[in-house]
């Protein structure tokens, strides 16, 4: 699951300054969990830029914007496509993306990329994952450190955390601490007296 956060309207409008007949496209996997595309946030998108003196030429809902098929399948959903100035996706980066990629017009995004995150036991887990591309997640008992730790450390805790807690986030578990516990868990502490080299953030 994509993580996105909604810009504040006034950024989206004023990304949107010079364009009218608006199309909107949302997702109705990620964003419509995370309730930052799905059908109830595109229509308050439509009211809120009507309201705004934009017009709104139609809007469509693919099953996921980062799945869209071709041009063709967007007028199926909404032939109003056909009508638009612009495209304003509600979607991640990689709905624009995609969106971009078939329409001859230009798009924007409504929305903020985070992380790569997921839902386990009812409850959004965010930060899973930066899909950095050189993933050492299993050394760590199956949690990230590169996405859960504000420092990104490789090789155990900055030493600063309180109680289990982080120390630039109080209100957030120690992802070490997390890691700790795990490794004890599935008998496999060994794992952390294993040094990691920095990571090679240059082209491969």
């Amino acid at each position: 699951m994509i993580i996105t956060s909604v810009k504040p309207f006034e950024e989206i409008l004023k990304m949107l300054k010079d364009e009218d007949d608006i199309f909107i496209i949302g997702c109705n996997v990620c964003a419509a969990k995370l309730k930052t595309g799905g059908e109830p946030e595109v229509l308050e998108m439509c009211r809120k830029l009507e309201e705004s003196g934009k017009h709104v030429a139609g809007w469509c809902l693919p099953t996921a914007a980062c799945s869209i098929r071709s041009f063709d399948s967007l007028v199926e959903k909404n032939e109003k496509i056909n009508e638009a100035g612009c495209i304003l996706v509600m979607g991640c980066g990689s709905g624009v993306s995609a969106a971009a990629s078939v329409v001859d017009l230009p798009v924007y995004g409504s929305n903020n990329t985070l992380s790569l995150g997921g839902s386990s036991g009812g409850k959004l887990l965010s930060e899973q994952c930066v899909m950095c591309g050189d993933c050492t997640i299993s050394q760590y008992g199956g949690l990230c450190p590169k996405s859960q730790c504000p420092k990104a450390l490789l090789n155990g805790p900055c030493g600063g955390a309180v109680d289990g807690m982080c120390e630039v986030n109080r209100e957030k578990n120690c992802v070490w601490s997390l890691i700790y516990d795990r490794l004890k868990k599935i008998n496999r502490l060994d794992l952390l007296y294993v040094t990691h080299a920095p990571q090679e953030h240059g082209p491969k």
